[in-house]
Order: C-alpha cells, then structure tokens, then sequence
C-alpha cells in the first residue's frame, strides 16, 4: 500500500471554539485514536489534500511534533455547504494487527460485451478489506476485457489468501447487461441481411422486369 508522511502539530486547546478557531486559519482539527490514548491535533488542509481528494488508500507516518506513528485514515468530515474538510479521523495501525479498509476497484480493459452494445454494470467501486497493513493491496484490480453479455464477476472470484473481504461471495462487483439498443440493432441487421437477400434474388433490371417493360 502507498505510504504518505505527514508533520502535524499536536492541539493544546479542544472544544468547538478552538475548532473553530482553527478551521478560520485554514487548519483542519484531527483526532489519532487506536493506540494506548488519543491525540488531538492539526495541520493546514492542504496538508491532506493528497489523501483526501483521491480513491488510493495510504498508510500515513503522522509525525506529532517528533513522536511518529503509522495510522490510516478512518473517517471525515465535510461542510454541507462548502465542501472544506472539517474534521479527520485517524486510526493507528500495527503490523501485526489487522484493520479495515475501503480498497478501490480498478477495471482494466475494455469488455467483450461492452463492444457488442451491452451496458458495463460496475457495482462496487471500493471492497470494504481486512488485513494486516503489509497485506492491504493498493486497489483490487480486474481485466474485464473477458466479460461478454451477462457475464459478472461477484466478490468470491477475487478472493485473496492476503486480505479478507467484507461483502458475502455473492455480491456483484461487474459485469455486463444486455441493453435493449443492442437487441434492437441486431434485429435490424437481420432485417437488413433478409433484405439483401430478397434484392439479390430479384435485382432491379432483371430479364422479369425487361419482359414487363
């Protein structure tokens, strides 16, 4: 998994008026939780924007004014109105303790069934994943170049030996669906096709319409 480093410094003052306060300067309020106490602390919002403002998944090193610890990110929030980023949660990691990550879902190539007029039915664009950190996978990637009409691949055909996922096996991920333009159009061709037929049986100027005229 990609890793990020980040220097934040720790908040002496929490409360909604110290919040506030920073978030009027342009800094975010953040909370680190997961190991032996929680820390609060803060850093400018475009420190984050490289985490926040994308579907890769980071390990993040958090250096708190010298005292570095590996976390991800677990939750954020935003304001309704503005979009800015209010408040970061962020949970410590351990190599040997597993955790729970949204992973994206990257598709590679283009489907068989896409190019013959089905409609791409993409399900789920991140798989909730548990593993430990040196496991979790940048983002579960699927060539669906493969894929025809009604084909699908569901969440047990990316079953892994490194990560869990948390969704039943059943589960679609993506797939193909018919669409009723491509029936449409293939109904046209064969009404096209008959047609040609028919002219090639009886061209225009054949010896009938001679013997007529």
């Amino acid at each position: 998994m990609k890793s990020l480093a980040i220097s934040v410094k720790k908040r002496e003052n929490v409360g909604k008026s110290s919040s506030k306060a920073l978030r009027n300067q342009g800094k975010v309020p953040c909370v680190l939780y997961g190991g032996e106490k929680q820390v609060s602390f803060y850093a400018h919002e475009n420190d984050f924007r490289k985490i926040v403002y994308t579907s890769d998944v980071f390990l993040i090193d958090l250096d708190i004014e010298g005292t570095k610890t590996r976390c991800i990110m677990q939750d954020i929030q935003f304001h309704p109105v503005t979009d800015k980023i209010l408040h970061i949660d962020f949970l410590e990691v351990f190599d040997d303790k597993e955790v729970t990550v949204d992973i994206p879902v990257v598709l590679n190539g283009v489907a068989a069934g896409v190019r013959n007029g089905g409609n791409l039915l993409f399900r789920r664009k991140k798989i909730i994943t548990r593993a430990i950190p040196g496991n979790l996978p940048d983002a579960i990637e699927i060539d669906i170049s493969a894929l025809r009409i009604g084909q699908f691949i569901y969440i047990k055909d990316l079953r892994s030996d490194d990560y869990t996922f948390l969704a039943p096996d059943n589960s679609v991920v993506v797939g193909v669906k018919t669409a009723r333009a491509a029936v449409e159009e293939e109904i046209e061709d064969e009404e096209g096709e008959e047609g040609a037929t028919e002219g090639e049986a009886a061209p225009e100027g054949s010896s009938e319409e001679s013997k007529e005229g």
